[in-house]
């Protein structure tokens, strides 16, 4: 409950409770025309970007991860506080969150951070807790990012150039291309001999990357869409196009969108179609309370037309569009 910022259905004196509906959160607003535009969810925290007055958080800041100082006094009640992030130098398009550490994305490309680094995910070159934001550099000072992705604790970011660029965890070779060591705490441009890359996808141990003609690729460890033989590859590997309904019939269909949860993917082609595999945990495939695990891309059968995918750890989302 706390990282839901309310407590509206009851008077509590520990943010233990569960929403079980939907509940309006008063944002702290000065002007009563601005609109939330983009959320982000960690573990216990989310970001709220608006369109005319900048970012806020609530829930849990025991890292820093809602961006401002921990106040270790703080009363129990204090964390279901909405805060106004300060330290940015330009408006934040987006936002990323990790277990306990936040991305952002400013207008320009530049991506600040904060939170827990303890594996070097807040690519700020150390590993102490980080309690507000601050610009991130290494290999990806001067770039224009337009993509971030992180799971868990390994960091993908894409340029506008299609260079991919990774920091944080790599104990499972998710950034093997550039280092035998188990994390990197600054960004560092990843060589992953595929070519211009459009997006990413960071889940908690193997990572996805979709390019320009829209094929997908897999490398790390985990179920990687390969089959049941194939669970860790150190170099990224290509999923056949047919399994996601490319044929001789369909020659144009590709690959739009990847998205992550902790242990499953999910890919949505240009067709509106949307393609599941990994971890069936708690059913968040969408494949049936009866299906296990999905070793190789699968289509769900959304009875609409489907337009975007979100993954949570355990659960997925879909924004569709009823047929015509």
């Amino acid at each position: 409950m706390a990282r839901l910022g309310t407590t509206a259905i009851k008077k509590v004196r520990r943010p233990l409770e569960t929403l079980a509906e939907p509940v309006p959160i008063a944002l702290p607003l000065l002007n009563s025309g601005t609109k939330a535009v983009r959320v982000g969810c960690g573990r216990a925290h989310t970001i709220v970007i608006t369109d005319k007055e900048g970012v806020f958080s609530l829930g849990n800041n025991s890292y820093g991860q809602c961006g401002v100082p921990v106040n270790a006094k703080a009363e129990t009640d204090k964390f279901l506080s909405i805060h106004h992030i300060e330290g940015f130098d330009e408006p934040v398009s987006e936002v990323v969150c990790g277990q306990d550490h936040t991305l952002f994305l400013t207008a320009s490309g530049k991506v600040y951070s904060c939170g827990w680094s303890a594996d070097g995910q807040t690519g700020l070159g150390h590993y102490n807790n980080q309690y507000e934001p601050a610009l991130v550099k290494g290999d990806i000072e001067g770039e224009k990012i337009t993509q971030l992705s992180c799971a868990a604790d390994c960091v993908l970011a894409v340029s506008d150039k299609g260079d991919v660029f990774g920091w944080g965890n790599s104990e499972y070779s998710q950034l093997n291309s550039v280092t035998d060591e188990q994390q990197i705490n600054f960004p560092k441009k990843l060589n992953l001999g595929i070519g211009k890359v459009l997006q990413v996808a960071s889940a908690g141990t193997m990572c996805a990357a979709v390019d320009e003609s829209g094929k997908v690729y897999v490398w790390g460890y985990g179920i990687l869409g390969q089959g049941p033989n194939v669970s860790v590859s150190k170099v990224p590997i290509l999923l056949p196009e047919p399994l996601f309904g490319f044929n001789e019939f369909n020659t144009d269909v590709k690959v739009t969108q990847i998205a992550c949860g902790l242990s499953h993917f999910a890919a949505v082609t240009n067709k509106h179609h949307l393609f599941m595999w990994g971890r069936n945990r708690d059913d968040c495939l969408g494949l049936g309370k009866q299906h296990g695990d999905q070793f190789f891309p699968y289509k769900v059968a959304v009875p609409a037309e489907v337009l975007k995918v979100s993954c949570g750890v355990d659960h997925t989302a879909v924004l569709c569009r009823a047929f015509a």
